[in-house]
């Protein structure tokens, strides 16, 4: 993942009061953390698990996946 789409993931992401992370294999990073993203080293094509806990999680994955099943917007 480079640095844009995760600045992008981060602004949805810091949106919800929710704990949001992201799953790529066995590698996991805080939503809200553009340096836990990178470190997870996602390419084009990795799956990606979502999850969320807290009072708007549902909210808040379902703009996470949005953006990310949207292509980050062709960033």
């Amino acid at each position: 993942m480079h640095a844009r789409p995760a600045a992008e993931l981060v602004k949805i992401a810091g949106a919800y009061s929710s704990q949001v992370t992201i799953s790529s294999g066995s590698a996991t990073a805080d939503a809200k953390s553009i340096l836990g993203l990178l470190t997870l080293a996602a390419e084009r094509g990795t799956t990606l698990d979502v999850s969320a806990s807290g009072t708007d999680a549902k909210e808040a994955v379902d703009s996470v996946v949005a953006l990310i099943a949207g292509g980050f917007s062709e960033l």
